[in-house]
């Protein structure tokens, strides 16, 4: 393998440069500039050459000198909640898996208080680093209105639930999900169909909300009012000794994490799922297939989020003019033991 240190006059040695660049490719370092940072008017057989020759040397361009030319620093400020909860960190995950395909680094960081200031106060943390863009994962109503009303200078892509549609936004269909989770319950038999919400600041959490309300609305079924937990397992634990239920009703929970605890409720009740309570979740967790019973949930696509985020922030940075949809990604109803027709 060539070494791909260069030898000083002084006969030590040193990482290449783009002066060595440039001479051993036979151009000026303004062209390998212009090849390194992708800017026009260079010629193929130009252009091949200054890459050989990099390849060669293994020449890393600084980042700082890049930024210089192209005024961008290849860098998104991502703001995540500071709670592990499932949603929120498989979005940051799989977002920063398609920064990285797309050669661009993530500076994350995590709001401890959800509260609209705080979030305020890091973003503007952010503009002060010089990102490019900046991503929210959103999960609190309140966020999106202050972020709304800052003066700025780079783009700003949401993933968040909501109603309302904005080129800005970036979503799963939770709305649609819950429907199919109610109609689905709903086509089984079951006339009482409760639900164990999510904190009721958190987007999410409206939007099962509303796809919940309105399925049991449009089939003239009974709506009791929805309990809230707070995401967790032993907070569906806590709602489910006190839930209001009987044998032949069913619960659709907020997330599989509360389903867990429910099913634990249920369990300590005496009660028995699916035999006497059909229970159906919403994210489809790992461990979702390998509870008693396997729960019936709904799977969100966060792959394809993560992807979907990168696709605008590119957008949005690289053809300004550009206007782009928000089109909801799809949920998928995936059927376990969790869920069966009630006994006459």
């Amino acid at each position: 393998m060539t070494d791909p240190r260069v030898t000083a006059d002084d006969g030590s040695t040193r990482a290449a440069n783009i002066f060595d660049v440039a001479r051993l490719a036979g151009v000026s370092h303004q062209t390998v500039s212009r090849v390194i940072n992708d800017l026009p008017n260079v010629r193929p057989a130009t252009r091949a050459r200054v890459e050989q020759a990099i390849a060669q040397l293994r020449y890393s361009p600084s980042p700082a000198a890049r930024a210089l030319v192209t005024r961008r620093t290849r860098t998104i400020g991502l703001v995540t909640p500071g709670v592990p909860d499932y949603g929120p960190t498989s979005i940051a995950t799989h977002f920063n898996f398609a920064a990285r395909a797309a050669r661009y680094s993530v500076d994350t960081v995590s709001a401890v208080d959800p509260d609209p200031a705080a979030i305020k106060g890091v973003v503007e943390g952010l503009l002060r680093q010089r990102v490019d863009a900046i991503v929210l994962i959103v999960v609190d109503i309140g966020v999106l209105e202050v972020v709304r009303g800052l003066d700025l200078s780079i783009p700003l892509v949401a993933a968040t639930a909501s109603a309302r549609r904005s080129p800005h936004i970036v979503s799963i269909d939770q709305y649609r999900g819950a429907r199919s989770a109610v109609r689905h319950l709903a086509e089984l038999g079951h006339t009482r169909i409760l639900h164990l919400a999510g904190p009721t600041r958190a987007p999410d959490a409206l939007e099962r909300i509303r796809g919940w309300r309105d399925e049991l609305g449009e089939r003239r079924l009974e709506i009791v009012e929805p309990r809230h937990g707070d995401w967790t397992a032993a907070s569906g634990h806590d709602v489910g000794l006190e839930l209001d239920i009987a044998p032949g009703s069913a619960v659709f929970a907020g997330n599989d994490h509360m389903s867990i605890g429910l099913l634990s409720a249920l369990r300590e009740r005496g009660l028995r799922v699916p035999e006497d309570v059909s229970v159906v979740g919403f994210d489809d967790v790992p461990e979702a297939g390998y509870l008693y019973p396997p729960l019936t949930t709904v799977r969100q696509d966060f792959g394809t989020l993560g992807e979907l985020i990168m696709q605008k922030v590119l957008i949005a940075v690289e053809e300004p003019d550009s206007v782009t949809e928000d089109t909801p990604i799809p949920t998928h109803l995936i059927v376990r033991a969790s869920t069966r027709a009630p006994r006459a």
